[in-house]
This record gives C-alpha cells, sequence and structure tokens, in this order.
C-alpha cells in the first residue's frame, strides 16, 4: 500500500469513528470510553501523517510506533464497548475489523523500518 493510500485510509477510519461515537448512549461511562476512543482513533490518522514529516528515519520511526500504539488502542477500546455490550450495532464490527488491520500493517511497518535502520547502520 503506497503511502498517500494509508495517510487517506487512516484519515476515513478517523472520520468513521468520530462519526460512530456520535451514536453512543448518553451514559456517564460512554461517553469517557467515546471520547477516548475518538482521541486514539483520530491520532492514528495525524500521527502517520506526522511520520511522513519526519526530518530523520529515526523520527520517523519513533512516530511509527505512536502509530501503533495509538492503533492498538482504539482495538482495546472498540472491544470494550462490544464487551460490556454498551454499543452492539454491526459498524462497530466493521470499525473493529479496520483497527486490527491497521495494527497489522503498522506493525509490520514498524518492524520493516527498525530492521532497514539496523542494516544502514552495519554499512
Amino acid at each position: 500500500m503506497r503511502p498517500e493510500e494509508l495517510r487517506d485510509r487512516t484519515a476515513a477510519f478517523s472520520t468513521r469513528v468520530t462519526i460512530w461515537t456520535r451514536s453512543l448512549t448518553g451514559a456517564p461511562e460512554t461517553r469517557h470510553v467515546a471520547q477516548q476512543l475518538t482521541r486514539s482513533a483520530t491520532s492514528v490518522a495525524s500521527n502517520y501523517r506526522a511520520a511522513g514529516l519526519g526530518r530523520s528515519r529515526v523520527e520517523f520511526i519513533a512516530k511509527l510506533g505512536v502509530v501503533l500504539e495509538e492503533a492498538d488502542e482504539t482495538v482495546y477500546w472498540l472491544e470494550f464497548l462490544r464487551d460490556t455490550r454498551a454499543a452492539g450495532d454491526p459498524n462497530l464490527a466493521a470499525l473493529l475489523t479496520e483497527a486490527r488491520e491497521l495494527v497489522r500493517i503498522f506493525s509490520a511497518s514498524v518492524r520493516t523500518a527498525r530492521t532497514n535502520q539496523r542494516q544502514l547502520r552495519r554499512r
């Protein structure tokens, strides 16, 4: 996947999560989780954009690490909502699938970037 496509994919994901969280009930604990979920999902997109502007390979890898952490946190909040039955519509399953795919993509990206960095140091 090209960087531009991944940038668009993360932006679309954060938008879908933000719109979806508006449908959650108004219970205080659900509002808190919705805010945390929105924060982590939008952070995936914004930090991925920032990674592309990294001034060095080390900075790029560090930003990708943040993206991975935020994607994983997003998975956590979606699973929490599913497991507590605070939300259970079909959109939740689709968002969870996408969040897990993003975690896999960024896990692989971080591994590859770190491997490439180590190989460059050996030269």
